[in-house]
């Protein structure tokens, strides 16, 4: 039988790992669930949530679903054991995703019995349990004040409801038996305007929560049209919710945001939404290409290893990418840079610039765009300065505020279409109705092609959509486009922005509160407006 001893040096071997993969936030997986995702050749899972967290696995890794067989009949617990066992063969490294803690999960032990009658080695790696995540995400405390008792289960065993005698009870897995889970506790003695809370899709952004007692909590969750699974919190820590819902109050929770970028540049942004509780979907408006014509770029390159230049200015992260690709192509590494003078627009550039191993020389001290370089960089000297000549890389289509600004300066420059930015296709036509008919929240613009692309392939977004752009020049694209500009980011950062439409979406919550207003997102106003004119 496998031993805690030698159990991870026979996993990194070949094997199962059985990962508590959380309630469903990827955030809160271990780093040793992480670290297992990254080594596996093969993943298991049974729940959609579970696809979000293969961005910690290999790009080619093999993926398993055993949620259900052929037919699309629910699979048992000793068939899902035998697709791990078969996933496993050969030496392969299994990652076995279980939502929550694999050994609460229902059918954990048993996969993992199955491995060892089979004699493939496992190790298990323990996750944050959904009977006690859950609550916590929905500002319920388990225990508080003299509630000290709680106990939890899950409604796939057998429940005696007569030994549900706990303060707090949470039932997990709940969906069509919700009535009769209810009424056999009325019927073992709990009053039944004791209040209970019914939490759909915890943890993640998605989340929703409703609160009502025991005699009316079926036709509220049926009114609300809440679709399970449910995990289902009964009892007086409920009370708690007002004060401690701390994840379903953030300031952007459930807005679902558009994000027009590149496929390569949407995840730190989605990243920082998802922080503020939106709904990131991101739609691909552009798609970065090599120049038609690379032997531009290709001879700037060999020119800049050849020493030809005393600066290169990289005035995006593509730019630097475009360049960076040119010199692995060659063998070549960052040391290809040595002797020359770097700038660097934007602190996703430096910051790129960085962890490739170079300090940026210049970075400008105020506004981040071509204009704020050319406030900060030095005219050329020719007592100081022993070559004359800019490598500036750059899209197809970027303006030549810089180059020409340089050139008034006594530079001699060298402006090179790195890459071109392409319009991507249009997105799904369900996609495109949602923009027009204003059923996203916000729609963030990062460049004014994203703005121009996204008009163009998918149309312009409603009215009452909110409109965040990264920096004066994307706005005005926006309002040249009859687009009305809510938040504009400090500095062209997509972090930044990502904080300014939270700080907007923070002020428009209190603002409804202090109001008396109820707390609708900017997609439900047009319907709230046409609701209340109608009750008129």
């Amino acid at each position: 039988m496998t031993t805690p001893r030698n159990a991870r040096q026979r996993i990194e071997q070949g094997g199962v790992a059985f990962v508590g993969a959380g309630p469903g936030d990827p955030g809160l997986l271990t780093l040793r669930a992480v670290e297992a995702l990254g080594e596996a050749d093969v993943v298991v899972l049974d729940e959609t949530v579970h696809h979000r967290m293969l961005e910690h696995a290999p790009d080619l890794v093999e993926v398993v679903d055993v949620s259900v067989d052929d037919t699309g009949v629910a699979l048992t617990a000793a068939a899902r054991g035998r697709r791990v066992v078969q996933a496993a063969k050969s030496g392969r490294r299994v990652v076995r995703l279980l939502e929550g803690d694999p050994f609460s999960h229902v059918t954990g032990a048993d996969e993992a019995l199955a491995c060892v009658k089979a004699g493939i080695p496992f190790e298990v790696v323990a996750g944050v349990a959904t009977g006690t995540a859950v609550p916590m995400h929905a500002g319920v405390p388990l225990v508080a004040g003299r509630r000290r008792t709680s106990q939890l289960f899950d409604v796939n065993g057998k429940i005696d409801v007569q030994s549900c005698t706990a303060d707090t009870l949470v039932f997990t897995g709940v969906d069509e038996q919700l009535g009769d889970l209810v009424q056999s506790i009325i019927d073992a003695d709990r009053v039944p305007s004791t209040p209970v809370a019914v939490v759909t899709r915890g943890s993640t952004v998605e989340q929703q929560t409703i609160v009502s007692t025991l005699d009316q909590v079926v036709s509220t969750v049926k009114v609300a049209k809440l679709e399970g699974p449910y995990v289902v919190i009964v009892g007086d820590a409920i009370d708690n919710r007002d004060a401690l819902s701390w994840f379903e109050t953030k300031p952007l929770f459930g807005w679902r945001v558009l994000v027009p970028r590149t496929k390569e540049q949407a995840a730190s942004l989605s990243t920082a939404l998802r922080r503020s509780g939106a709904v990131p979907e991101e739609v691909p408006t552009i798609s970065v290409e090599p120049p038609r014509n690379p032997q531009q770029i290709d001879k700037a390159v060999r020119g800049m290893v050849e020493g030809r230049y005393e600066w290169i200015a990289f005035t995006s992260y593509n730019a630097l990418r475009a360049v960076k690709e040119k010199l692995v192509g060659y063998g070549l590494d960052a040391r290809a840079l040595s002797g020359l003078k770097v700038a660097a627009v934007g602190e996703k550039t430096a910051q790129a610039l960085r962890d490739w191993g170079i300090e940026p020389d210049l970075v400008p001290s105020g506004e981040q765009s071509a204009v704020g370089l050319l406030a900060d960089w030095p005219p050329y000297d020719e007592v100081l300065d022993p070559i004359n000549r800019v490598f500036l890389p750059r899209a197809d289509i970027a303006t030549e505020t810089l180059a020409a600004g340089l050139i008034d300066m006594g530079w001699e420059v060298d402006d090179v279409t790195a890459y071109r930015t392409v319009r991507a296709a249009p997105p799904p036509a369900k996609t495109r109705e949602s923009i027009k008919t204003g059923k996203f929240d916000a729609v963030l613009f990062t460049s004014s092609s994203t703005v121009r692309n996204l008009v163009g392939i998918a149309g312009k977004p409603h009215a009452n959509t909110v409109i965040a752009c990264i920096g004066p020049a994307t706005a005005k694209t926006a309002e040249e486009h009859g687009l009305r500009v809510d938040v504009m980011a400090p500095e062209p950062s997509v972090e930044l922005l990502a904080v300014a439409l939270a700080e907007f979406g923070a002020a428009r919550r209190l603002a409804l509160l202090e109001a008396g207003e109820p707390l609708f997102k900017p997609s439900q106003r047009r319907r709230a407006s046409a609701r209340r004119k109608n009750a008129q």
